[in-house]
């Protein structure tokens, strides 16, 4: 084992700290006496969180006078999610609009006053996606829809991600589709394969299997069909459906993840993104970027330089001049700095705009004049939403154009919590949703954005407030922030309280230390529906969650010094954190201190049993579909790149081999002592729930008390509600049989 001589000595004391070896207990799968959550009308409660209303993310219609945003809520007692959408003002404190769905379905402005709900009908092979169109009156005072008027049929019950823009006549939308390409032929493949007598999936190449389902025979794509008003003023829907990327090898949008953030289409053309149709998908990360007009009358014409990695989120300007997306330098990295690619569409020049901006971009659009670009991107365990002053165009492509300081040094609009969903309205406004550790989605207005000067003051107000009367009085504490010195730069941390914390009272309230998945991610600002820390906070822990090296946001030297190191650098930070902590907060118990962890979090669960020396003296740990085994990770994960870049090869590659031996948990479950729960999802096929089997196995065989709880229904994430509240009892039963006071 490899532990530094400057940080611990490796000493007895390292394994007298953890749990001694015992029998484990008989053990009821559903003993549900032993333990309840703490609850009332100041606490949030992991049923409050299961139950309160989840905002998605605000649309602004074409006049930027009112938004759409979707959202859910769910009801325990009933077993039943609630589906609606919301229409609000933008420019008046009218009361919202809520729209019930009561079958689901998407919805999209069509024109300033109307909306388009897609939504199946029909059952079995005879459900389609259907197209209604719900027209809106405004008033000062009230917003009130008419009745659904029938638009038209789509051939399938799939389409979705729908994107309208009212310059052109054209709907853009993904479905999936047969190697044929032909829309309206799916239905009659679909029952030719469902009764070719056999369950086989056949693969010779990757992905054989992503995210939480095997790869079939169907890939996704996009298609236009005309979508215009008739004499009569109704909405038509046309019954062509051309597919834009026939012929191509093009996927998007792309999985596992993909949506309507890798395409945009303006009055002529779509722009999008899709893996290089020339290279394995499993062990490449290459995307390219395509342009392709909306009738489909030419083939797609790449962008793209050919020598970068990924792209994401490109977007068009106003005008469909010019164009913007995210590019990743490194092929096969997925953590890359994502940089701003700048593209004249007139002129057929290309050029990177924040080449020397030490930060990784998430979301971009242009101003509606098309001289600022505003970008949200993460910053110190944030993200933000700056503003950059575009520069006259090279005469040229390059990789860097020669821009002033005002072009190299973006200007952050937001500070707090985490943007998203931006959009350009006229008179300098910027519409943005936004949570964070204290809330979910709202949807925020920036006005008085200036085109000229984007240092100018701005005004940010708050549109929607979907769960300020369901938290009220709950007591939901912003979290304190930490910085000590890590290895290679300080490190960040949030400290998160539980209410009734008072300075001064001595070892008082147990420790819970969180580790995050990635590992090249982040405990962020912002609200969570599974790992969220006021939950643990409420329920009478001190929470500490930190960004050691691996993390995201604060460089790129930071995320990319985890490569090769998975069990050294970060654990160096952790440690280091650790007693920054229990030195800073004298009324935590360190000898009451649990830790959890999911996917890299649980890799470093299952590190630190194998390494008392560590010091931590963890009473028990929570192990959330993480890795037992490096070495199967690297030849049973489905992403194999992921696996390659941060091992440094191929799992039979020198480099690879010698990380693997050094930092491989399974190497060291000689040293495992400390009580553990695991939980792993049966859909997962990033960390196949083998992980989850063999480090229970090992645990069990060495008599350490433990607990596996499996759901053959989940995949790397926990997300349904009745499985979410089992996740959130599991866990803190687990803990508080460790640390409660008796």
């Amino acid at each position: 084992m490899w532990v530094p001589s400057t940080l611990l000595p490796v000493s007895l004391l390292g394994l007298a700290a953890q749990v001694p070896f015992q029998t484990p207990p008989t053990q009821s799968l559903n003993n549900t006496q032993d333990f309840a959550f703490k609850e009332g009308p100041n606490v949030f409660s992991p049923k409050d969180l299961i139950e309160l209303e989840r905002p998605g993310q605000g649309v602004a219609n074409p006049a930027g006078d009112l938004l759409l945003i979707s959202s859910n809520k769910y009801s325990l007692k009933d077993r039943k999610n609630i589906k609606s959408i919301y229409i609000a003002s933008v420019e008046s404190t009218v009361q919202p609009l809520e729209i019930p769905l009561a079958n689901g379905g998407e919805a999209f402005w069509l024109d300033a006053r109307t909306i388009a709900h897609a939504v199946g009908e029909g059952d079995g092979k005879e459900k389609l996606t259907t197209l209604y169109a719900v027209s809106v009156k405004y008033e000062t005072e009230l917003i009130t829809p008419d009745n659904p008027v029938l638009i038209g049929k789509f051939p399938t019950d799939s389409a979705s991600n729908f994107i309208f823009n009212g310059k052109s006549d054209y709907l853009v939308f993904a479905d999936n589709v047969y190697s044929d390409g032909v829309l309206k032929a799916v239905k009659k493949h679909d029952e030719e394969y469902e009764n070719r007598g056999n369950t086989a999936y056949v693969y010779e190449d990757t992905f054989v299997r992503q995210w939480d389902a095997w790869v079939g025979p169907k890939k996704s794509s996009l298609f236009t069909v005309a979508l215009n008003k008739g004499p009569g003023g109704q909405w038509v829907l046309g019954t062509e459906f051309v597919n834009l990327l026939n012929g191509t090898n093009h996927r998007t949008p792309v999985l596992p993840f993909g949506g309507t953030d890798d395409f945009d289409v303006s009055a002529s053309h779509v722009i999008y993104t899709a893996k290089d149709p020339d290279l394995p998908p499993a062990w490449h990360t290459k995307q390219n970027v395509y342009i392709v007009p909306l009738d489909g009358q030419s083939k797609p014409k790449e962008l793209t330089s050919g020598k970068q990695g990924a792209t994401h989120s490109p977007v068009f300007s106003n005008e469909g001049d010019k164009a913007a997306w995210i590019e990743l330098a490194e092929d096969g990295y997925e953590s890359d700095r994502g940089k701003v690619i700048i593209y004249d569409l007139v002129q057929d020049v290309r050029y990177t705009l924040t080449e020397k901006w030490d930060r990784s971009a998430a979301e971009l659009t242009f101003s509606p004049d098309g001289r600022v670009l505003y970008v949200v991107a993460g910053e110190h365990a944030r993200s933000k939403i700056f503003a950059i002053l575009l520069p006259d165009y090279p005469s040229s492509s390059v990789t860097e154009s020669p821009l002033s300081d005002i072009h190299h040094k973006p200007h952050a609009l937001t500070h707090n919590g985490t943007a998203s969903a931006i959009q350009s309205l006229s008179d300098g406004r910027l519409l943005f949703t936004q949570s964070s550790f204290t809330g979910p989605n709202d949807v925020y207005v920036i006005r008085g954005l200036s085109e000229e000067d984007v240092t100018a003051p701005v005004k940010i107000d708050q549109l929607t407030q979907f769960t300020a009367e369901a938290l009220k009085g709950k007591d939901l504490q912003t979290a304190e922030e930490v910085w000590f010195d890590g290895v290679d730069q300080k490190i960040h941390g949030w400290v998160h309280k539980p209410p009734g914390f008072k300075k001064g009272e001595k070892k008082k309230w147990p420790l819970l230390f969180w580790i995050h998945g990635g590992p090249q991610s982040v405990w962020a600002d912002r609200w969570s529906t599974g790992w969220n820390p006021v939950v643990f906070a409420q329920q009478g822990y001190v929470v500490v969650a930190l960004n050691p090296t691996g993390s995201t946001t604060f460089g790129q030297a930071l995320t990319d010094a985890i490569q090769r190191e998975w069990g050294g650098k970060p654990f160096h930070d952790l440690i280091k954190g650790y007693k920054y902590v229990i030195d800073k907060y004298p009324e935590i118990d360190p000898d009451r201190a649990v830790a959890a962890g999911g996917s890299w979090g649980g890799y470093a669960m299952n590190w630190i049993q194998g390494h008392p020396e560590f010091g931590f003296g963890f009473k028990a740990l929570f192990c959330h579909d993480g890795i037992f085994d490096v070495r199967y990770m690297g030849y049973a994960t489905d992403e194999l790149f992921f696996f390659n870049r941060d091992w440094g090869g191929r799992p039979w590659d020198p480099d690879a081999k010698a990380a693997m031996e050094k930092y491989n948990p399974a190497n060291f479950v000689q040293n495992w002592s400390t009580p553990m729960l695991l939980v792993h999802g049966s859909k997962d096929y990033r960390l196949p729930e083998t992980e989850g089997l063999g480090a229970f196995h090992a645990l069990q065989e060495r008599g350490v008390p433990s607990r596996l709880v499996i759901f053959p229904d989940e995949n790397h994430l926990t997300l349904g509600h009745g499985n979410s509240l089992k996740w959130h009892w599991e866990v803190l039963r687990w803990f508080d049989k460790y640390v409660r006071e008796h």
